[in-house]
């Protein structure tokens, strides 16, 4: 299902864009290296949920053009919702604006996160940041899906997220939203996305600073 949606979406931008880029998660980067502009597409992003019947699956693009987001859309068909997002036009879902939460706290958040597939064998696994951040927060949820998570918190359903070892295709779209929205998304080094850092925070803004001294509050992530 992975290859059959991206070689579908592949053919599409090829007939709407050809002189496009595309980086996506089943096939790499296709295109010229001085393309004008790049899509980050992540066909099947919940492919393990997709597997088990869990309804939390999206198809996630977005257009980028010398490092700066264009445009953003987050596709859940299970769910019914479509997220979309464009560079100064704000963000949406299904058609009518999404704003962040007012959240302050960390104690009144709902946040969210995921862990990589080798947690197994990795020390570098988010169990350590989870169980910390779990211990101040009001909830953290694990969907499965990194482009549904930041969605949700454009749309003021979550809070905050965190993850670690995220590639752009994961990210790009969501990204966009959030910043649309009015929160905050960067690296937890400070560095700003695109490109994009080893662990990405995303927040309503209010929480920002709050969730990354809990993240680091027993040395680096």
């Amino acid at each position: 299902v992975d290859l059959a949606a991206e070689g579908l979406i592949r053919k599409r931008l090829a007939q709407r864009f050809p002189d496009h880029a595309v980086l996506a998660e089943e096939e790499g980067s296709t295109g010229a290296a001085d393309a004008p502009a790049r899509w980050l597409v992540d066909p099947l992003d919940g492919t393990t949920n997709y597997v088990h019947g869990h309804p939390f699956v999206a198809v996630s693009m977005a257009l980028e053009a010398q490092e700066e987001l264009l445009v953003g859309v987050v596709h859940a068909p299970v769910l019914g919702l479509t997220w979309t997002a464009r560079r100064g036009g704000g963000a949406r879902r299904n058609g009518k604006e999404a704003r962040v939460s007012e959240v302050s706290s960390l104690s009144s958040a709902l946040c969210a996160s995921g862990f990589p597939y080798d947690r197994r064998t990795s020390a570098d696994n988010n169990t350590e940041e989870w169980a910390r951040v779990i211990r101040q927060a009001q909830g953290v949820r694990r969907c499965g899906s990194a482009a549904i998570d930041l969605c949700l918190i454009a749309d003021g359903t979550y809070d905050a997220f965190w993850e670690k070892r995220l590639n752009p295709w994961d990210v790009a779209a969501g990204s966009l939203l959030v910043m649309e929205a009015g929160g905050k998304v960067d690296g937890l080094d400070g560095s700003t996305v695109p490109p994009w850092p080893e662990t990405v925070v995303a927040t309503n803004g209010l929480l920002h600073d709050e969730l990354r001294s809990v993240l680091l509050s027993e040395g680096s992530v």
